[in-house]
């Protein structure tokens, strides 16, 4: 796994060992990113479910201005720790410990984020309950892109408008929009 392009593209990422962690594969981060590059120059990002940090380093590293990661579990976070070192984005970073969709709370302690990536483990749906916190988390017209297994489709959300969706095989992107902007 690397760093797809800007200022820390090409660089490899280290992953976590087992299974339990499912990274993003390369050529869904490619795709994902080009959707959203005229977004992402000095965006406020939040990374949720984060792992080894991969989707919030391709922002760091496509000019966002600052991305916050959290997960819960500790083997991810000393991961994404090293491969923030690795990139040189630990600058524009930080890196939380939070239990989701509960921790959301805990996170509105600044500017709204303009864009929250959300890969979750896909036997979880904890999609009403992250959709329903993001709403105080995001500015008006802030990106929900939420990553998914396409056997369980997202349904409609109060408060979030479809721009987009996008298959990979197994894997669907969804990209919401919050409504008010």
């Amino acid at each position: 796994m690397r760093v797809i392009a800007g200022s820390a593209g090409g660089l490899r990422l280290a992953t976590v060992p087992g299974s339990a962690t499912r990274p993003t594969l390369d050529r869904v981060r490619e795709s994902l990113f080009s959707m959203l590059m005229p977004r992402l120059q000095d965006a406020r990002v939040l990374d949720l479910y984060a792992g080894t940090g991969a989707l919030g380093i391709e922002a760091l590293s496509r000019g966002a201005a600052h991305c916050r990661f959290v997960d819960m579990e500790p083997k991810a976070l000393a991961v994404l720790r090293e491969n923030l070192r690795r990139t040189g984005l630990g600058e524009r970073a930080d890196v939380l410990r939070l239990r989701l969709p509960g921790g959301l709370s805990q996170l509105g302690d600044g500017a709204p984020y303009s864009i929250a990536l959300i890969d979750p483990p896909y036997a979880e749906r904890p999609w009403e309950a992250l959709l329903g916190g993001l709403q105080s988390l995001l500015s008006p017209g802030g990106l929900a892109v939420c990553e998914h297994a396409c056997r369980s489709p997202l349904g409609e959300y109060p408060g979030f408008s479809a721009v987009r969706r996008a298959q990979y095989g197994q894997t669907c992107v969804r990209i919401l929009r919050r409504d008010g902007g």
